[in-house]
């Protein structure tokens, strides 16, 4: 435990915080496999229902590959719809591997995703270093709920066993650094390690 920190653990996003992700690599994989324009099918995909579904997992990858055709206009196969998907990772965020390496001796580590178990079943072996010092991984398709809902976080803190105002949170996005906040986390927008350690001092934890 680092003496005396503000919080007694630490919880972290995956997407563009521990691993650089890009959507964008789906659709141009998608585009080029149905032999369609980017600039057609970039405006038709987004966290719609069916996406936000998916991610809580009410639906099966299948069921959501079905709702990509409708939405995309395109018509590939389940294998290429995945392939696509899983084409969105890109390599850890420059830093972030030795960072939480060594913040995983001083507080216990957790990681939270809006994400789903296709994209679980494609990172878990991919990452595995990286994921190492992670107590837990925490995904939204397995708790029923996903960010930025009060609920999510709440769960999440469940799972922890330590009250919301305890656990320090990062994440790249502000609509979930908001929710968090409003469960009670200390929570903090990051990008890259450099932010990371500043809010670390925020939070009086010894690097």
């Amino acid at each position: 435990m680092s003496r005396g920190a503000a919080v007694d653990a630490l919880l972290f996003d995956l997407g563009n915080v521990l691993i650089e992700v890009d959507f964008g690599r789906a659709i141009s994989e998608w585009a080029k496999a149905a032999n369609a324009a980017e600039e057609r099918i970039a405006p038709c995909f987004g966290p719609d229902e069916a996406y936000c579904a998916h991610e809580r997992g009410e639906l099966s990858e299948v069921q959501y590959f079905a709702s990509l055709r409708k939405s995309l206009g395109i018509n590939l196969s389940d294998a290429q719809f995945l392939s696509g998907w899983n084409a969105i990772f890109g390599e850890p965020i420059d830093g972030m591997e030795s960072l939480v390496r060594g913040l995983s001796r001083r507080l216990p580590l957790y990681a939270f995703s809006n994400t789903n178990r296709a994209h679980r079943t494609h990172w878990e072996p991919r990452y595995r270093a990286l994921l190492a010092p992670f107590r837990e991984v925490i995904c939204s398709c397995d708790i029923g709920t996903r960010k930025p809902a009060a609920d999510a976080f709440m769960k999440v803190a469940g799972r922890i066993g330590v009250a919301p105002s305890r656990i320090g949170f990062f994440d790249d996005l502000e609509e979930n650094v908001a929710g968090a906040r409003a469960a009670g986390l200390r929570a903090f927008r990051v990008c890259c390690a450099a932010e990371v350690r500043e809010a670390l001092r925020d939070l009086a934890i010894e690097l």
